[in-house]
């Protein structure tokens, strides 16, 4: 490991382990989120009225835009702190790699803690296991209301319950796994788009055409075929699979959805799908996953990064954007870099020149995160979901990927020498 490398390691250790785990004990695991302004009765009245009517609905909208842009602390007034069953799955990551890389057994009871708050958190109503938001979202096609499964944050709890059981092997947690499996083949929808294509619902309840979320499916039931040795999810993923490889873009890029409106592309669902793929070209090798990855890298180095070299928000935008940058994206680029470095060295430089932006801008003296920065200061609201818990499972996964891959060069360097020394003596 190179001495800048070392001195990157050493404050990454410091911000995660010295100050942000700290904080995150303090602060405890219930906080105000990105959609706060928008879950309530009066937010979500306004912004489904901005969906229907969006003339009229931009002038409902407008005091909450102007409050996101230069008042984000009034969250604090206008509604309660929440747990997040997707923070909970970055959380209970994070204390994985952390066990990991110190073999520390406070981390690793944190992470079984985590684990057994998502047991209890589970959408009720449902013969599986899965997971949604602890809030009404109002989106463009309706209200998904509170506790239904979101195809988009079950496969990170799927993660979480994966990692556990690799480092501690409780069959409990195999068998939530197989559950979640099950609910990811059978109550997420299909929706066919070709012979060997098909898109998948959001929820149990909605159409297909979001890409990220096929993406997310696919790589949740690759996973599953491998690990609980069960063939048929590898066709069902293979369907989605093929769906995501033929919405990209000419040019690399994925829009977040087919549907002719949603056609902005933006950087953290551009990683999300880009992760999905990098993880199933892991576990498969699958030739046409790599062409897709070589060309949304080529993409995403061109234009979802600004002149520092450091994410930025879209490279089409769907609108008037009210920041500059986003935590949530630097969390997701640093994933990505971990992910693909090794085999898209290009992204190692971006890797570095982002956890540096972090550790220098968005760390607070608290030990948490800036949420956003703004056209003018900061949102320092800490959010768990947006994004303190992502920026926490993404620097602790590239301090033990980094110290993995120390790892592997000193045993790499200790078997060279050895087989030196063995041929010397025998000669």
């Amino acid at each position: 490991m190179s001495e800048q490398a070392i001195g990157l390691d050493a404050a990454v250790r410091q911000a995660v382990i010295d100050r942000f785990v700290p904080w995150l004990a303090g602060f405890g695991t219930a906080s105000y989120d990105h959609q706060t302004l928008y879950s309530g009765h009066i937010g979500g009245a306004a912004k489904s009225l901005y969906y229907r009517r969006p003339r009229l609905g931009a002038i409902a909208v407008a005091p909450l835009v102007f409050c996101e842009a230069f008042a984000p602390g009034i969250r604090r007034v206008l509604g309660p702190k929440l747990r997040f069953p997707i923070a909970d799955a970055h959380y209970a990551m994070g204390f994985g790699f952390l066990y990991r890389l110190t073999g520390q057994h406070g981390y690793l009871q944190q992470m079984e803690a985590y684990l057994d708050a998502l047991e209890r958190t589970r959408c009720r109503g449902f013969d599986e296991y899965c997971w949604g938001y602890p809030f009404d979202w109002v989106t463009r096609n309706g209200t998904i209301h509170r506790d239904t499964p979101l195809i988009t944050t079950t496969p990170y709890v799927y993660e979480a319950f994966l990692l556990g059981y690799e480092i501690s092997g409780r069959q409990e947690w195999l068998r939530i796994m197989a559950s979640i499996a099950r609910h990811a083949a059978n109550d997420i929808k299909e929706f066919p788009v070709s012979a060997g294509a098909a898109s998948c619902s959001y929820t149990p309840f909605d159409g297909g055409g979001v890409i990220n979320a096929a993406a997310y499916r696919a790589f949740l039931l690759t996973s599953a075929a491998r690990t609980l040795n069960e063939p048929a999810y590898w066709t069902a993923a293979q369907r989605n699979l093929a769906f995501v490889l033929d919405t990209q873009n000419p040019d690399g890029s994925w829009y977040y959805a087919v549907d002719g409106v949603r056609d902005f592309v933006d950087h953290f669902h551009t990683c999300f799908v880009m992760k999905a793929l990098a993880k199933i070209h892991a576990l498969t090798g699958h030739e046409r996953t790599l062409s897709a990855l070589e060309r949304g890298i080529e993409y995403y180095l061109g234009h979802l990064l600004d002149g520092d070299g450091l994410p930025k928000p879209f490279s089409k935008a769907p609108r008037l954007t009210v920041y500059k940058r986003e935590l949530y994206d630097c969390a997701e680029a640093i994933n990505l870099g971990v992910l693909l470095g090794g085999r898209f060295p290009r992204l190692n430089a971006t890797l570095h020149t982002v956890i540096t932006g972090v550790l220098r801008d968005w760390l607070k003296p608290d030990g948490s995160f800036r949420a956003r920065q703004l056209m003018v200061g900061w949102d320092n609201v800490p959010m768990h979901r947006w994004a303190q818990s992502q920026m926490f499972r993404s620097l602790s996964f590239w301090l033990a990927n980094a110290a993995d891959q120390a790892r592997n060069t000193t045993d790499a360097s200790i078997s060279t020498e050895r087989r030196r020394a063995e041929t010397i003596l025998a000669s």
